[in-house]
């Protein structure tokens, strides 16, 4: 009897041993995720500015695949006694003078006059074979994103004076033939700004770049996110003609968006966008661009930052071994499995913030979610002590220069010799990122930064 009650003495000793040895279990309510889908984010309006530079050279070789062959065509001859066929004979040479446009363009021309008088038949016509070159002096301007030009003739120069056999000798006619160019001298001259408008007419090239800017561009495959800029508005100055070159001033006003999931499509209009003039424009670009991390990036950082630190009060101790991240209400919640003396999930909240010097978030007003506190309070007291809490608000943060590096990465290739198009180049330089703010979804973390830098267009080479 002795014995039994020893055996059952010792085993409730044991027993009580191992219950004081043994961590406590805790088991906090999970706090569930928010559902706020579809993923869509609208940043601020950005600005672009882009300073578009147009080669003379690129002018005239536009001109000369546009304009050739015949090019002058008058078989009436009953309005003024003449018929008139004019071809461009050789390529035509443009230069700058005074801040307007000088066309050379050689001509073959053929001629038809009749002369004398009808009275009882008394007339005859004779064909003149011209060779030679007429200057043209234009004023140029962009409208409606066309350059226009107002063309004159400036002078004539014919490579053999005109003459036409009479009677077996050879009369000179260019007090003749001279006049009667100076009569068509504007349908001439119309032609040729027929030819310049129709060979610089910008607005379709534009709006074709601006829809391939407009494709959406996937930013990180491993998070499954795009990049996506909808134009809004497209201003331009007057352009300029100056040092062999025609400038003007483009900006474009537009939304960029990033989102997350499925490759979005493309909603650009070219009918919805907006064309306006302007006299000036700011000589940079104000865009805001998103870093993103999905939350299941977050938690692995965290959790390795959480690796090999012990958190102990007194002789108690735990280590964090898995850290979950999700929001809730605008909150961020971390879930941080621990081990030790107590065993199980405890849940912490906060506001995402960011730290400008270290280029981290953080999660700011930190504390335990409402029901683990009561939780602890019953079990474990001692992790409700602000030493604790402080060290996990010190682990809590992860750097999202990664992230703004990927960012400024995937723009850089827009800014480098871009073309979007055969003959169109684009180049610029892009300036430090600065913080704007943070977001929480249901799938990631999303911390806004805004950047400013210059880009420049050159239109050289087109079809």
């Amino acid at each position: 009897m002795k014995n039994i009650v020893l055996l059952i003495a010792v085993l409730a000793a044991l027993m009580l041993l191992a219950s004081c040895s043994s961590p406590k279990k805790i088991e906090a309510s999970r706090p569930e995720p928010s559902n706020n889908t579809p993923m869509v984010y609208e940043t601020t309006t950005s600005f672009i500015n882009m300073p578009v530079e147009i080669p003379l050279k690129e002018i005239e070789n536009q001109l000369n695949k546009a304009f050739s062959g015949l090019i002058y065509n008058d078989s009436t001859m009953t309005d003024d006694k003449t018929e008139m066929k004019i071809w461009k004979q050789g390529p035509i040479k443009l230069t700058e003078k005074g801040g307007k446009i000088e066309s050379v363009v050689p001509l073959k021309m053929w001629v038809k006059l009749k002369y004398g008088t009808d009275f009882m038949g008394l007339n005859d016509t004779r064909e003149i074979n011209l060779d030679g070159t007429i200057t043209f002096l234009s004023e140029a301007k962009l409208s409606n994103w066309k350059l226009t030009t107002s063309s004159s003739i400036e002078d004539f120069n014919w490579n053999e004076s005109p003459s036409i056999v009479v009677s077996g000798k050879s009369i000179p006619i260019t007090y003749i033939v001279n006049p009667t160019l100076r009569i068509f001298k504007s349908k001439i001259a119309k032609k040729i700004d027929e030819a310049i408008s129709k060979s610089t007419d910008f607005k379709p090239m534009v709006l074709s770049v601006l829809e391939k800017l407009s494709t959406p561009l996937q930013t990180s495959e491993q998070y499954e996110s795009w990049f996506k800029m909808t134009p809004s508005e497209l201003y331009v100055t007057d352009a300029v003609l100056s040092k062999g070159k025609i400038s003007m001033d483009m900006g474009l006003k537009c939304n960029m968006q990033t989102i997350v999931g499925q490759q979005p499509v493309n909603t650009f209009k070219k009918e919805s966008i907006v064309l306006k003039p302007v006299t000036k424009m700011p000589n940079k670009i104000e865009a805001t661009v998103a870093a993103i991390s999905t939350y299941e990036t977050a938690s692995r950082i965290l959790t390795k930052n959480f690796q090999g630190q012990t958190f102990s009060s007194g002789k108690r101790k735990i280590t964090v071994q898995k850290v979950d991240l999700w929001q809730k209400d605008s909150k961020m919640i971390v879930a941080l499995d621990i081990h030790g003396s107590i065993d199980g999930t405890i849940y912490l909240s906060g506001y995402p913030s960011y730290n400008h010097v270290t280029k981290e978030i953080y999660f700011d007003q930190m504390d335990y979610v409402l029901n683990t506190k009561g939780i602890l309070t019953k079990t474990a007291n001692w992790l409700l002590s602000g030493i604790i809490l402080n060290k996990f608000r010190e682990t809590c943060r992860y750097s999202i220069k990664g992230n703004l590096d990927e960012a400024k990465k995937n723009l850089l290739p827009y800014l480098t010799n871009y073309s979007p198009m055969k003959g169109v180049f684009v180049n610029g330089t892009l300036n430090d990122f600065e913080f704007d703010k943070v977001e929480l979804t249901d799938k990631a973390i999303i911390a806004f930064i805004k950047t400013s830098g210059q880009m420049n267009v050159k239109i050289e080479g087109l079809d």
